[in-house]
């Protein structure tokens, strides 16, 4: 039993040995069919913004999203390349392998001819039958004629077996090496087209750092705007808290009521129990009390992640969340700036939620929404089709995009937050 489980165990090691390869290779062609496609749809935003008079932080932003997805489609191919030589080694060592069989089989049979060509005369083999002791002996002797004869037969085709086997493994290998010649070609072709992209988005930033005086009044009307923004977002937050608390307190107020006017009723004439209040519930860690409806609606919002919509239509990520630097120039964005073609195109919500505040910031109109503890905010618009208050739903119009900062197009500034802590939104959008 014990020599079976092993043997069981080895046949599953094998086999799992053997299957890994396969799965490696099919994950790497989706991978790699995967960059190649989201590359293509890069392709037709660069060209689109090609064709403006300005370099913008757009194409920037573009170009190097480009670079890190031609350098993951290189490291791909390279993966690729690397598996094609393991299985021409492992085919190398079992064409060796084979050959060396084919030498012993040969052999053995080389021995076997020597031995019939040595008694070949009808009367050796008559002999041998007509020698033995009895009549069993006879058919014993026989039989063993027989399974000679059926032996060197198998020799033979146990040799042509093998040669063809060989011939298939040297045929797989041909194949092996075509496939390595392909995938290096493959390689080189895209080592050169990231040469060229990375000589493309040099001469953008070039461009962009000539252009620094003026980028940095874009910046500084960003900061201006974003700085606005900061205050008016932090007063709708701390409406929504007191807002919260006042909710809050009225439902523990009528809580500890209902309870002493049930134990006042439950009092009986002979004995006078004393009232017991219910201690009032822990206070969350969350800043903002959610009622069961605006719960579902935040559980709702977090199963979206990677699958909200675009807040506009053909929007391209110009400044990215977080820290970025062109030239001497920071950046440090508390979200994502979006451009689109033009002025005036419509900006949609991208969950169900609440309006909490519609508002001028100087620069433009802002719009924020409530998705249970997520607000998103919608920043630079030249308009709103929303007040406060109002539910809307995913992908309602809730306004338009106001000229961009450097005159190349639209422009929204898109937040969002968890209660009050900023977040990168592009992970939360569909792709």
């Amino acid at each position: 039993m014990k020599k079976l489980s092993i043997i069981l165990l080895c046949f599953l090691s094998f086999h799992l040995a053997s299957a890994q390869p396969q799965q490696d290779k099919v994950r790497m062609e989706r991978e790699r069919q995967e960059i190649q496609n989201e590359i293509k749809a890069l392709q037709s935003n660069l060209n689109k913004v090609k064709g403006m008079k300005k370099e913008s932080l757009a194409k920037l932003q573009l170009l190097q999203r480009k670079l890190q997805l031609q350098d993951r489609l290189i490291g791909n191919i390279n993966k690729e390349i690397k598996h094609i030589n393991n299985d021409i080694y492992v085919s190398n060592l079992e064409v060796n392998r084979l050959n060396r069989q084919l030498d012993t089989l040969k052999q053995e049979y080389a021995k076997s001819v020597q031995y019939a060509y040595k008694n070949k005369s009808n009367y050796d083999f008559l002999n041998f039958i007509f020698s033995a002791n009895n009549f069993n002996d006879a058919v014993k002797r026989v039989s063993y004629l027989k399974s000679y004869r059926n032996y060197r037969q198998q020799q033979v085709a146990n040799i042509h077996e093998t040669q063809a086997l060989i011939g298939k493994k040297k045929q797989q290998l041909l194949g092996k090496q075509s496939q390595k010649k392909s995938a290096l070609q493959n390689q080189q072709k895209e080592l050169s087209a990231l040469a060229e992209q990375k000589k493309e988005k040099d001469a953008v930033v070039n461009k962009l750092q000539s252009e620094e005086k003026n980028l940095g009044k874009q910046l500084s009307t960003k900061r201006k705007r974003d700085s606005q923004l900061k205050n008016q977002i932090t007063a709708v937050v701390r409406r929504e808290i007191e807002a919260a608390r006042k909710e809050e307190a009225a439902r523990i107020a009528a809580a500890k009521k209902k309870e002493a006017e049930a134990a006042k009723t439950s009092t009986t004439t002979a004995v006078t129990t004393p009232v017991k209040t219910t201690a009032a519930p822990a206070k969350k860690e969350s800043y903002l009390t959610l009622n069961e409806g605006q719960s579902r609606l935040a559980a709702s919002f977090e199963r979206n992640r990677g699958g909200l919509p675009w807040p506009v239509d053909n929007g391209l990520v110009s400044i990215p969340f977080g820290t970025s630097k062109v030239g001497r120039l920071d950046f440090d964005n508390p979200g994502i700036t979006i451009s689109t073609p033009s002025a005036g195109t419509t900006v949609k919500t991208v969950f169900d939620g609440e309006v909490s505040a519609v508002s001028n910031t100087g620069e433009g109109m802002m719009v924020m929404i409530r998705h249970g503890k997520y607000f998103t905010v919608y920043s630079n618009l030249s308009s709103a089709s929303v007040s406060k208050g109002d539910i809307v739903k995913t992908g309602q119009a809730i306004g338009r995009t106001a000229q961009a900062d450097d005159g190349s197009g639209g422009q929204l500034d898109f937040m969002l937050m968890i209660e009050s802590k900023n977040v990168n939104p592009s992970p939360w959008l569909r792709k």
